[in-house]
C-alpha cells in the first residue's frame, strides 16, 4: 500500500471513529511525525479528505475536521434515502430471495442478539453489515454502490454523536427485517417504504441524541447505532444502517 493511501486511511478512521473529533487541527507538521511519513503522502492524504468534505480550512489555512450539525445530518438523510430507496428497489428486482429471506429469519431472532453480554453488540452488527453487504451485491449497481460508499464516512460520523440507545436497536432490527422480507419477495414498492421508514427513524434518533447530548459532539463520543467496522474498499466500511 503507497503511504498516502496508508495515511488516507489512518485519519479517515480517526475522523469517522470521532477519535480526531470535528475542529481538531490537521497541521501537516504534527501529523507527518505522528504518522512516521513525510509531509508529500500526507498532503495527498489530506487533499482526499478534504474532496470528501470530512477536512475544511480553518485558522491560518490549517486543515481542520469538519463539524457535523444538526442540518448537516439532516441532509445526508435526504441523500442517503434517495439512494438506500433505490438500492431496496433494485435488490428486490434482481436479488436473490433465498438470501434475503435468509436474513428475514435472522433479523426476526435479533433481540437476542443484543444481550448484556455482548455489550459491544458486535454479533448483531456483524448481521445488519451482511444485509448491508447483501443488498450492495443484489442491487448490481456500481455507480450507486460508489455513491453510497462516498456518503457513509459521514452518516457513520453522525451516528457517533448518538447515543446508544437499546429499544430503538430492537426496533430497528425489525425495521431491517421488514426490508429483508420485502426484497425477498420482490416487492420493490414495499422495500423502498420500508427503508425510507427505517432512516426516518434513525434520523429522529439521532437529532434527538444531538438535542440531548450537545456536549459530547466536542467530546468524541462512543459509537451509537454501530459497533463493527467491515472494509469497503481499502478503508473501513461503516455500518450505518
Amino acid at each position: 500500500m503507497r503511504a498516502s493511501e496508508r495515511v488516507y486511511a489512518a485519519l479517515r478512521e480517526e475522523i469517522v471513529s470521532c477519535r480526531l473529533a470535528p475542529g481538531a487541527e490537521l497541521g501537516e507538521v504534527e501529523q507527518a511525525a505522528r504518522l512516521g511519513v513525510s509531509r508529500t503522502p500526507l498532503r495527498e492524504a489530506l487533499g482526499r479528505l478534504a474532496q470528501e468534505g470530512l477536512a475544511v480550512t480553518g485558522k491560518g489555512r490549517t486543515l481542520v475536521v469538519s463539524d457535523v450539525s444538526a442540518a448537516d445530518v439532516r441532509h445526508l438523510f435526504e441523500l442517503r434515502e434517495a439512494l438506500e430507496c433505490q438500492a431496496a428497489r433494485l435488490a428486490a428486482r434482481r436479488g436473490d430471495p433465498a438470501v434475503f429471506a435468509g436474513l428475514a429469519e435472522r433479523l426476526a431472532a435479533a433481540s437476542t442478539l443484543l444481550s448484556a453480554d455482548d455489550p459491544d453488540r458486535v454479533a448483531y452488527y456483524r448481521l445488519v453489515a451482511d444485509l448491508d453487504d447483501a443488498l450492495d451485491q443484489a442491487m448490481e449497481s456500481p455507480y450507486l454502490l460508489r455513491a453510497l460508499a462516498s456518503l457513509r464516512s459521514h452518516v457513520a460520523r453522525a451516528r457517533r454523536l448518538s447515543h446508544d440507545n437499546p429499544d430503538r436497536l430492537v426496533r430497528a432490527a425489525q425495521e431491517h427485517r421488514l426490508i429483508a422480507e420485502a426484497i425477498a419477495e420482490g416487492d420493490a414498492t414495499l422495500a423502498a417504504q420500508a427503508t425510507a421508514v427505517h432512516l426516518r427513524a434513525s434520523l429522529a434518533n439521532i437529532l434527538a441524541s444531538l438535542t440531548t447530548h450537545p456536549s459530547d459532539r466536542a467530546a468524541g463520543p462512543k459509537l451509537a447505532d454501530e459497533a463493527a467496522e467491515n472494509e469497503l474498499g481499502a478503508h473501513p466500511r461503516e455500518v450505518v444502517s
